[in-house]
């Protein structure tokens, strides 16, 4: 067993994990903004723009990753445009997995941070502006210390979400070695050429992150919940 624990080609998870990695990072990057105008806006187009936010969770995989593949392939004007001008494939590449991911998790990063900015107390808002303070310098300085258990919850459930993706980055990334086979495309692999020794071992690691992250999560905001209890 520790000998094919040694053979074992762990690339596939570190690809995983550098992918989820990079998607998380811009993806908190992006989310943080749209997530406080969708969290502060009165507009009647608000419903819309959640709706649309969070469209990838009710989505097929197979959809989803089949009109990102059609909007980045160099039949797109979009992936033509790239082609042309940088010499760059957005297709069938490790790039075309981290877009492709950016767009699939979205909403695992965005509903999180909304909540948290939701919970905020109002009048704590209103006194940072009174201060003098700016809406920039008011949600990093104000507003984001007091909501930690919402951004940790949305960076480590966007993070597993990632690594656990399957049909977008199959659709849209295929499964080539050291690029964009990914952990989940491997075990399906495993699956396929009944290696199912193999994809044991695999999917008994991709059981234990999970579980390992989930718990980290609820400890961590279970521990938050009690402290301001005792406080």
């Amino acid at each position: 067993m520790m000998e094919f624990f040694a053979s074992l080609d762990y690339t596939p998870f570190i690809l995983s994990f550098k992918l989820a990695g990079l998607t998380t990072l811009i993806l908190f990057v992006i989310s943080l903004p749209l997530a406080w105008f969708l969290s502060q806006t009165r507009s009647k187009a608000k419903p819309i723009l959640e709706a649309v936010t969070a469209l990838p969770i009710v989505l097929p995989p197979s959809v989803l990753g089949f009109y990102i593949l059609v909007s980045l392939s160099h039949n797109s004007p979009l992936g033509a445009f790239f082609e042309n001008v940088f010499g760059v494939s957005l297709v069938f590449n490790f790039t075309s997995l981290v877009i492709a991911s950016c767009f699939y998790s979205l909403p695992f990063m965005v509903q999180p941070l909304q909540g948290g900015f939701e919970s905020i107390n109002k009048n704590m808002i209103e006194a940072s502006y009174i201060a003098g303070k700016s809406q920039v310098q008011t949600v990093l300085q104000v507003v984001l210390p007091n909501m930690k258990p919402a951004v940790l919850t949305a960076i480590i459930i966007t993070f597993a979400h990632t690594v656990g993706e399957f049909g977008v980055v199959l659709m849209v990334g295929g499964s080539i070695e050291s690029e964009t086979k990914v952990a989940s495309v491997a075990i399906y692999e495993m699956v396929e050429m009944m290696d199912y020794k193999g994809a044991h071992i695999y999917s008994a690691l991709m059981v234990l992150m999970s579980f390992i992250i989930l718990l980290a999560v609820y400890t961590f905001n279970s521990s938050k919940r009690i402290g301001g209890f005792s406080k």
